[in-house]
This record gives structure tokens, sequence and C-alpha cells, in this order.
């Protein structure tokens, strides 16, 4: 009798070796993906390999995401590279403005349930949203993959993440996962995946922010069920766990992560009244229409002080027009915040709203190591959407839900 975990079950569809935890197999991939920070590289290897096309260009994507538009030359002879090597072969290409790559995956709709995804960049594993096993490699690993089309895995034990109970009023989902990262540290599924149990009141956009998030806890993918969908993602019964967390989402409260680490992680109460002199909300974790809108929620109408600033990077083009068209962009302009182009930019610190020595942040991103924003000598922390425009609009971290007694 089967006794596979979702993880397990979505390998064994892609090999014909056996799956077990610790057994290293050969999968067929389903899509291949890279960035213009990985993509140069992948294409070198590849050319090196002896490779002259993809093994099946309408299954390569490269976008264009970390550093765009090209900050300078070196970069702009980069994405040249790529754009180059994609329109040749015949690849998928979404060049500048498109957005970040984890979100344009899954807006152009490669991703679906029961696929195997190979990224070359960590945050790949955000497609296991969708019911899909998904995970970044390097670029000459990536290369290998548009070579052949397939890749190696040692499959990972599974830790199974049981939700029950319901959210309260000012808690989302990325609250959720940094109390998560906190209670596993940076290492804590070191080589696991992580297989969350279905819950109803998450929508994609907020299992995105979980299972983005996955690598944070060491993760080597992160997975949802997909009990609704017409083939149901779902682990067998008596499916073997090396693990099993179980969190009554009642009892999440508003956190933080402190600087220097993603797993530094406390409660948002720790450090109300704390200055900042900047927010920032984008990120594949959190830059999609529903982030937005919980910003615009706390800004309608107001304005920010002066000497504050709140950087906002739709996480794609299809979320900055779906904001657009619904008012959300004109909420948060009106309110002080500046917007930049779809992309990766300050989460990454190549450009674009890199901080000054000494200064504050309060960010939705996903990390928060010393000059992971573009600057060591600034203090980055962790937070939900709301919570950064919270304390932008304050100009000190402040919990959302105080503001409607303000």
């Amino acid at each position: 009798m089967m006794n596979y975990t979702v993880i397990e079950k979505i390998i064994a569809k892609h090999t014909t070796q056996q799956v077990a935890p610790g057994e290293i197999v050969i999968a067929d991939v389903d899509c291949a993906m890279a960035s213009d920070t990985t993509g140069p590289m992948a294409i070198n290897a590849f050319n090196e390999m002896g490779g002259s096309h993809p093994w099946d260009s309408k299954k390569m994507v490269f976008i264009i995401d970390h550093a765009s538009p090209a900050p300078n030359e070196r970069v702009a002879n980069l994405h040249k590279k790529v754009r180059d090597f994609a329109i040749k072969t015949e690849s998928n290409l979404h060049d500048i403005g498109s957005g970040i790559c984890h979100q344009v995956m899954v807006d152009e709709g490669y991703v679906n349930p029961w696929d195997l995804i190979i990224g070359a960049d960590s945050h790949s594993v955000t497609y296991g949203a969708l019911g899909a096993f998904s995970t970044g490699v390097g670029s000459t690993d990536l290369a290998a993959v548009m070579l052949t089309g397939k890749v190696w895995l040692k499959v990972p034990p599974t830790i199974r993440v049981n939700l029950s109970g319901q959210l309260n009023d000012g808690v989302s989902s990325k609250d959720l996962v940094l109390f998560l990262v906190g209670e596993t540290g940076l290492d804590g599924a070191t080589y696991c995946a992580l297989e969350f149990s279905h819950h109803p009141d998450l929508s994609l956009s907020s299992r995105m922010t979980i299972t983005s998030m996955s690598v944070e806890m060491g993760g080597k993918a992160g997975v949802f069920e997909q009990p609704n969908h017409s083939d149901p993602v779902m682990p067998d019964e008596n499916a073997n766990y090396h693990k099993v967390i179980d969190v009554d989402l009642s009892q999440i409260v508003p956190k933080l992560s402190e600087p220097d680490s993603p797993d530094n992680v406390v409660d948002l109460a720790e450090h109300l009244g704390q200055p900042v002199d900047a927010g920032f909300i984008g990120t594949c974790t959190n830059g999609r229409l529903e982030d937005l809108q919980a910003a615009a929620k706390i800004l309608n109408g107001k304005s920010l002080p002066v000497g504050v600033r709140l950087i906002i990077t739709p996480a794609s083009k299809k979320v900055l027009n779906d904001a657009v068209e619904d008012g959300t962009f004109s909420i948060l302009s009106k309110s002080g915040a500046t917007f930049i182009p779809p992309g990766c930019g300050p989460c990454v610190g190549t450009h674009l709203g890199v901080p000054a020595d000494g200064e504050t942040i309060i960010s939705s991103a996903n990390r928060n190591f010393p000059g992971r924003m573009g600057n060591k000598n600034a203090k980055v922390f962790l937070a939900s959407p709301s919570t950064v425009a919270a304390s932008a609009l304050m100009g000190k971290i402040t919990d959302p839900s105080e503001l409607s007694i303000l």
C-alpha cells in the first residue's frame, strides 16, 4: 500500500526510480526558469556542455527582473546576453518591467498542480502554492536541465504543517510564516520538504507568501494540498512524515523579524514605537494585489510624514495594472508612496531604494541579512504589508489594528 507524501507523489510521477526519502532520482522537468542574475551563467555553462537549443523551448523561461531596468552598462550587457539567447532559441522571454520571476511564472500560467519545476533562484519554492514541486538550483545545474530536460534530486523527507483555526483581524499569512520561520530557524527544514494542509481562508496570494519563505526555513520545497483540483493533490492517508507541526491560526499575533536574520522573530509588540526611516512593500513574498490593497486600506486618505519614504514594487505588470484599475495605485500614490517598476529592486539591493547608513527600514521582504538591501550599515525589519504601511504612516513601528482608534 502506498504511503507517499504530496512531494513524494509528485516526484514519483516524474521518474521511474524508487521514491523514498534519501533516494537520488533522475526526474523529468515540466518547466525551467532563469532570471537575469542566473541566466547568463547558465547560458555559458550550457554552451560549454555543447548545447545549442534547450530540450524544449516552450518549457524554458527567461525573466529579466533582479536589476530591471538595467542600472549600468555591465548589467545591460548581461540582459542583452539573456535576451539574445532567448530570442535565438525561441524560448519564453519576459523582459524588463514584466515583474518578479516567481509572480510572472504564475501570472503567465507556467505552473500547474502536479508539475515539477526547476528555477535558478532560491525562491522558486513559491510555486508549491499551486500544488507543484518546485525548487531552486545553481546555474550549472540549470544548464544541465536546459540540455536534457531532466534533473537529479535527492528525495527530501517531508515536514507536515497542519493549519487549523482562523487568523484574527490584522494578522496575515506573513505573520504566520514569520512565526514558522522563528519556530524552525533557518536550518530547521534543511533538505526537507514542507507540506501544508489546505485551508479555505488562505488565498493563492497568501499561500505564495508562505511557500516562498519555505526556503527561509531551509526547505527544499514547500507545497500546499490542492483537494479541490480536478486531480486532487493530496498525500496518502498513511503517509510517513519526518515531523508534524500543528498550528492554530487563531493564536498567531503580528510578528517582526529583527535585524539581521529572518529567524530573529518576535511579537510586533516588542518594538512598538521604534522609529523608522522608510518602508518597502514588494518582493515575491508580498508584492501582490492583496498586499497592495492591505496597504491602501491603511493609507487611504492619509499622507506620509515628512522625511519618511514608502517604496512600493508591484510583483508583476499584471499586479500593477490591476492596482491601477481598482484604484489601489491611486490611493497609495496620493498618500506619498513611490512606485518603482515591477521587479526585485530593493529586495536584493541592486538599485532603486538602497538605504543610507544608520537608517531603519521596515520591509515586507523575505530576508534581512546585513547588506541585503544594498547597505550593511542599515537595519531592516521584516513584517506584513499592513504593518509596513502603518509604520511608514506613523514614522515608527505600529500595530495596524491600533490605527482604528487613533
